[in-house]
């Protein structure tokens, strides 16, 4: 009997699935790959990089050598551009209110979208009430930060514009002008980010909550245990592996923040983050040495995110 042909596809190969990848590693390759090279050869020239390092170094201040413009994205102070180290006038600089996004934003997200997902779970309109708190996410930021512009608006007349300020005023009070007072506006931009994410961080957590085995709620209320009880001690460990992922995707989505502090204040009125440095060093002071080191920074300081996503991820799969 003759033996039977071996199919075409079984012919193809080891390198087969090369091919079929190839048009995606020439993109990563011209698009991401090389730009990355490209960014760090750059943070080691001089500030506007074009010529040599040598030129940046600041007659009385210390040298780096090569790594000047990590020197400037390290210690300097870069809202006042004075030569006072950074960590004199910590909460001033960009490190300081990067980390309020962190702390504030991160924290608001998710317990917001946790205290959501358990409230709209096996409601009647559940589709509908998740819709409407999603939908923030809907609108670019950059249009989310015209709306909350608005929202803050300050006028120095009686009739105010701005929603908040409008409300002040009807009650007896003065307005307050959001955006421009320090102590105030870095946390009313953070108040724009939670706005933003929090519908996403719900739709992830409530997604987790609906795994939860019934069956081990049933018991526990059984056993005389209330919701309290029920949310602490059995759903909330359950589905502690998604509550880690998603506060490590809010904080690398707070390190890489831009649209709403640019749109907003642009920096100014010390609301700048490591994100909008970059882009003014680069883009408005053309200091590409500088900026490249920024963003070099910024990169460092996402990957450990990045790798406690991965980890966990291969964690669940390796579960299943």
């Amino acid at each position: 009997m003759a033996a039977r042909p071996v199919p075409r596809i079984m012919q193809q190969g080891k390198l087969a699935p090369l091919y079929y990848l190839a048009p995606a590693l020439i993109i990563m390759l011209f698009f991401i790959v090389y730009p990355m090279f490209n960014t760090i050869q750059l943070s080691f020239l001089n500030r506007n990089g074009t010529a040599s390092v040598a030129t940046t170094c600041v007659e009385g201040r210390p040298c780096w050598g090569v790594f000047e413009n990590y020197r400037y994205a390290l210690t300097a102070e870069f809202n006042t551009g004075s030569t006072k180290a950074f960590w004199d006038s910590f909460w001033l600089s960009s490190y300081g209110n990067t980390i309020k996004w962190i702390i504030f934003m991160v924290a608001g997200t998710v317990i917001l979208g946790l205290l959501f997902a358990k409230l709209v779970d096996g409601i009647k309109n559940e589709a509908l009430a998740k819709s409407i708190l999603f939908m923030p996410m809907a609108i670019s930021f950059v249009g989310a930060g015209v709306i909350w512009k608005f929202v803050y608006s300050y006028g120095t007349q009686q009739v105010q514009v701005g929603l908040l300020n409008a409300m002040i005023t009807a009650l007896g009070g003065k307005p307050i002008s959001f955006l421009t007072a320090p102590v105030l506006n870095t946390y009313a931009l953070i108040v724009v980010g939670i706005w933003i994410w929090t519908g996403f961080c719900m739709t992830i957590l409530s997604s987790s909550l609906k795994s939860v085995p019934d069956e081990i709620i049933e018991a526990a209320r059984v056993d005389g245990a209330n919701e309290w009880n029920v949310f602490w001690k059995i759903t909330l460990p359950i589905i502690m592996p998604t509550v880690i992922v998603v506060i490590t995707t809010m904080v690398i989505n707070v390190l890489k923040q831009f649209d709403i502090v640019y749109v907003m204040t642009g920096g100014n009125y010390n609301t700048d983050v490591i994100a909008n440095r970059m882009y003014t060093e680069m883009y408005l002071n053309f200091n590409t040495g500088r900026g490249t080191a920024v963003a070099v920074v910024l990169v460092l300081a996402i990957i450990p995110f990045i790798y406690l996503n991965i980890r966990r991820f291969i964690a669940q799969e390796e579960m299943r």
